[in-house]
């Protein structure tokens, strides 16, 4: 006998947590089925665990910079067991949140993996649940390459599994992930390799944001690799080495390599094929603009979807397919344009629209653009000299803003409000009427010329 739903959710991470929480709001009766720990990818092996390493990556460089501003202070010693323990228990106290706001919302939990029987039907440990309606919100895992001893290596999950701080470690990817876990390695003290495989990384960024993270990360003294295919990694002794596709290269004595060479959609255990629900070649859920699959009662939300993979992407998405499916918002849909995003790398970067080549891609000549680098204020005499450096890109006689981008300290918490002004349809004349803050960064977005 099956128990009956109006909605079931696969998954409780971000966007399967929102969705089903905003769905029992309406009154719905809602069952959420979760295997692992309930927040997903962000809450344990994400977003969150990887802002405590960047935190504790920032504090370091502060440390560094202490005695410039006249503080009698050095970096002796990192316990990163220390700091490994603290990250845990609070990932820990917020896997007990999420599992206290499910029990409050009246939704019935079910710990397991659903596997479908029919249109309407999953099966979780023997057990069949009936959904009026099926939300698929299973999210992603890191990619593991089809090479020589890639079991030698860690993924970005097992970065945040290791016990002690690596003394060198290489790091094979060309995406944020790469770059944030290099940052974090090398600011606290790691000798860090990072191997791309083409001659930049981030490519699917604005050239400037790209170019001048490049520029730091060598300063820094980060090992970057390019034109580097990763062939093998073998096991000499007690350490590994990273054998490229050029016979005669080999890095030696690392105490740790990690793949960051993207992400693949965790489908293949659904049994998506008995309910015939379609999938693309990568096995991404192809969905439509309001997250409906090709099956009616199945929708899917988040990083199994192969959209724009961001932690509040999937909770916007799932809340606005609650809206639609069960308080009668016939018309809900999340508008995927101009979402902003932050890249924790060091320094960190902001972005929200179009970069300048895409802007020339769909306007031609109608596009102008405004730069600026400059050094932050805190560091004009400090021995690190990081730079900032910021892009408007505008389109048209008005110069509407299509595009900012931002490098440098600060720039993580600026670019809110500016994607703000983008979506709202700024001009360069409203940034220009702005009267500025000052000393701050991000008072050039308001007097470039």
């Amino acid at each position: 006998m099956s128990q009956e739903f109006d909605y079931l959710v696969i998954g409780g991470g971000s966007g399967g947590m929102a969705s089903a929480r905003r769905a029992a709001s309406y009154g719905a009766k809602v069952c959420l089925i979760e295997g692992g720990r309930l927040g997903g990818t962000c809450v344990n092996v994400g977003c969150v665990p990887k802002k405590v390493m960047w935190n504790a990556a920032m504090i370091a460089e502060a440390i560094h910079d202490a005695k410039d501003y006249g503080f009698d202070v050095e970096l002796t010693q990192f316990h990163w067991e220390r700091l490994k323990s603290s990250r845990d228990a609070y990932v820990k106290r917020l896997n007990g949140i999420y599992d206290r706001n499910v029990n409050n919302a009246g939704i019935t939990f079910v710990s397991g993996y659903a596997s479908f029987v029919d249109p309407h039907t999953v099966e979780v440990n023997g057990e069949r649940y009936k959904g009026k309606h099926i939300l698929i919100a299973t999210g992603g895992r890191p990619r593991i390459p089809d090479v020589e001893g890639a079991e030698l290596g860690l993924t970005s999950d097992g970065f945040f599994e290791m016990e002690t701080l690596p003394k060198r470690v290489a790091i094979v990817g060309a995406g944020y992930i790469a770059v944030e876990l290099a940052g974090v390695l090398h600011s606290l003290g790691s000798e860090v390799s990072l191997f791309i495989r083409q001659r930049q990384f981030l490519r699917q960024f604005d050239a400037m944001l790209r170019d001048s993270l490049m520029e730091e990360m060598y300063e820094a003294g980060i090992h970057i690799h390019t034109g580097s295919l990763v062939r093998c990694i073998k096991k000499e002794e007690d350490q590994l080495s990273v054998c490229l596709q050029q016979e005669e290269l080999k890095i030696k004595k690392l105490d740790a390599v990690i793949w960051a060479v993207g992400r693949d959609p965790n489908s293949d255990s659904l049994g998506l094929e008995h309910a015939g629900v379609q999938i693309d070649e990568q096995g991404y859920i192809i969905v439509d603009e309001q997250e409906n699959t090709n099956v009616p009662s199945i929708h899917a939300v988040g990083d199994v979807t192969g959209r724009i993979q961001l932690t509040p992407v999937a909770i916007a998405a799932g809340r606005k397919l609650a809206d639609r499916l069960f308080d009668g918002k016939k018309d809900a849909k999340l508008d995927y344009t101009d979402v902003p995003s932050v890249i924790f790398s060091h320094p960190p970067i902001g972005t929200v629209g179009l970069t300048e080549d895409e802007a020339h891609d769909q306007f031609g000549d109608d596009v102008k653009v405004y730069n600026t680098r400059f050094t932050n204020m805190y560091h004009a005499f400090t021995t690190r000299r990081p730079h900032t450096a910021m892009k408007l890109v505008t389109v048209g006689a008005h110069e509407k803003i299509v595009g900012i981008h931002v490098i440098g300290l600060g720039a993580d918490e600026m670019i809110q409000g500016f994607a703000v002004a983008l979506k709202m349809g700024a001009t360069k004349a409203d940034f220009d009427a702005t009267v500025a803050i000052h000393p701050t960064s991000s008072e050039e977005f308001v007097v470039m010329r």
